[in-house]
């Protein structure tokens, strides 16, 4: 995995899935793994876009409302369903709980001319699992991941398994379409069972990924413990810096977007992870998935 060789190009980052609202007890902020992932690049100064799909509804404006104010620009087909949401419960660690509404917008993403268009002029894009929890989804994911221009593209899959969406097919699949893996310590048992590993453990699993997939970068993330990326032959491991946590929502997607982000600017592994850690811990110190970044995260 060569991310030198994309220094002098004006990249287009897609964040590709579920749009939704994440809806705390006492608030609500906009989110979704693959839009969290696209806002914080497009924050970083890199150009962005969310792609995803949104009902002819109130939350639907709300959202368009919401990232205009943000200035993030954001493909969202309107569909005849209602647009996505998320219950979320903190416990005293911060850490989020979900409950999500069932068949929404972003499980009936449309493949329209524009859309495979934005498709073949995009270089770096994340998915996920959520998204493919429908099929017409799942279809429109592959569809865009493929048309991306093969010789200029780097396809980031944050596996982030929620609740019962998910299948060992999808996660197949989804490996056939990526060159960059995403996933954290409660997603790896689950990973190794279905990649028949007896040995659970990060290192196994990237040697499973290099061995059997085109896949040669791992981010791996253990909540407050420590986090470990895998490049080529290159390993970092740092702890997690111990701050004053309001919510982990979104510091995962903020982590991955930063790491690729400061890699694809030229940064050697350990000072792009030091950075991806440092945007992380910020992500938590505020509430919600996207917050407003401080000038010197800016790389671009």
């Amino acid at each position: 995995m060569d991310f030198g060789r994309f220094k002098n190009i004006a990249l287009r980052c897609a964040g590709l899935g579920e749009i939704l609202f994440d809806i705390f007890p006492y608030s609500m902020t906009l989110g979704g793994a693959p839009a969290n992932f696209a806002y914080h690049c497009s924050q970083m100064g890199f150009l962005s876009l969310i792609v995803s799909a949104v009902g002819h509804d109130e939350l639907g404006e709300k959202a368009r409302h919401m990232l205009a104010l943000k200035y993030m620009p954001a493909f969202l087909q309107e569909v005849e369903y209602q647009t996505g949401a998320v219950n979320i419960n903190i416990d005293r660690n911060g850490i989020p709980e979900y409950t999500f509404v069932n068949d929404t917008a972003y499980d009936h993403i449309p493949v329209s001319d524009e859309f495979l268009a934005l498709a073949r002029t995009s270089n770096v894009a994340c998915f996920g699992t959520l998204a493919q929890r429908s099929e017409e989804s799942r279809k429109a994911i592959f569809t865009f991941l493929n048309l991306m221009p093969e010789d200029s593209r780097i396809r980031i899959f944050d596996v982030n398994l929620r609740q019962n969406y998910y299948s060992e097919e999808v996660i197949r699949n989804s490996l056939e379409y990526c060159e960059v893996f995403k996933c954290n310590e409660d997603e790896l048992p689950v990973l190794a069972k279905f990649a028949n590993l007896n040995n659970i453990s990060p290192e196994s699993y990237y040697h499973y990924l290099r061995n059997n997939y085109n896949i040669n970068c791992m981010i791996y993330t253990e909540g407050a413990k420590q986090s470990s990326i895998y490049l080529n032959d290159e390993l970092s491991v740092l702890p997690t810096p111990s701050i004053d946590v309001v919510d982990t929502v979104g510091a995962g997607d903020s982590f991955g977007a930063a790491c690729i982000c400061a890699l694809l600017k030229g940064m050697q592994l350990h000072e792009a992870h030091e950075f991806a850690s440092k945007v992380a811990s910020f992500v938590c110190s505020k509430e919600g998935a996207m917050p407003i970044f401080p000038n010197d995260f800016k790389l671009i």
